[in-house]
């Protein structure tokens, strides 16, 4: 049985206009932290206290040989049950969603309601080859980030995911640089990302706004089958000429989508 990590966290207290008292809880994608979600998390508190996580093997929380889709459900239960939360608003990209859906079948009691950004609940297969070369670049040498970057620029064309794999450079006491993910256990489970949806029994009927880049190649028009098989609430919108990083790249159109579906959370809860 794997052993649940304490994770790292940003709290977001909220905002003296906030209407609901139901905490939301953000989870960061693959190579991700909750450095890469600060505006969205701050725009959330408008609407509630937001705690933004770091999860396993990744920013500043504990690493672990273990890195699964189901260990990292069991670490939030126990930021859950460590901070004496009922039921929690889940907000998960990518990795994160799959564990926010991982979650919610496994303790839907402790969910209120659920956002999920293009990510379906099936198998994705571990295509990241070219990252993981990234970040098994020997830093001792490199001097500045432009470096990194330079020679980054052979395993990862794509200048946007480049500049978000370097959000995981931290400087030692030393001044040399190093990387703050757990790259072994990630290069170690290539299979984090299949077989936990194979039950369709378990669901969560809770309500679900998926939330999906348009041009993104993780959600297929199929996938909405899938999704509402297991949430039969779902909703589902769909940001035109999106990518899978639409929090960032089509942050208004994102946010407009969010204010909606947190707007008739306000709405529909009598508070």
């Amino acid at each position: 049985m794997f052993k649940e990590v304490k994770l790292f966290f940003k709290e977001y207290p909220a905002k003296e206009t906030a209407t609901l008292t139901t905490p939301i809880l953000i989870l960061h994608g693959l190579f991700g932290s909750s450095k890469n979600w600060v505006s969205v998390a701050d725009f959330l508190s408008h609407y509630s206290t937001v705690y933004s996580l770091d999860l396993r093997n990744h920013g500043d929380s504990p690493h672990s040989s273990e890195h699964s889709l189901s260990a990292m459900a069991e670490d939030i239960k126990e930021f859950i049950e460590d901070h004496k939360l009922n039921k929690v608003i889940l907000l998960g990209h990518s990795m994160g969603g799959l564990v926010a859906m991982t979650f919610s079948l496994r303790y839907p009691e402790r969910v209120e309601d659920l956002i999920i950004q293009d990510i379906a609940p099936r198998d994705y297969e571990f295509k990241y080859d070219g990252e993981l070369a990234v970040l098994r670049t020997d830093l001792s040498t490199f001097k500045n980030r432009q470096e990194i970057d330079s020679v980054s620029s052979h395993f990862v064309s794509n200048p946007f995911i480049r500049n978000f794999l370097l959000m995981n450079l931290d400087r030692t006491e030393s001044g040399q640089y190093r990387w703050k993910l757990n790259v072994d256990a990630i290069s170690h489970s290539k299979n984090m990302f299949r077989s936990e949806f194979s039950d369709v029994s378990k669901q969560y009927s809770g309500k679900v706004m998926f939330i999906i880049g348009g041009d993104s190649e993780y959600f297929r028009t199929s996938d909405k089958i899938v999704c509402l098989e297991y949430f039969p609430n779902a909703k589902f919108e769909t940001i035109p000429g999106g990518d899978h990083y639409i929090h960032f790249t089509k942050a208004e159109e994102f946010r407009k989508i969010l204010s909606s579906f947190m707007d008739s959370i306000v709405s529909g809860s009598g508070k």
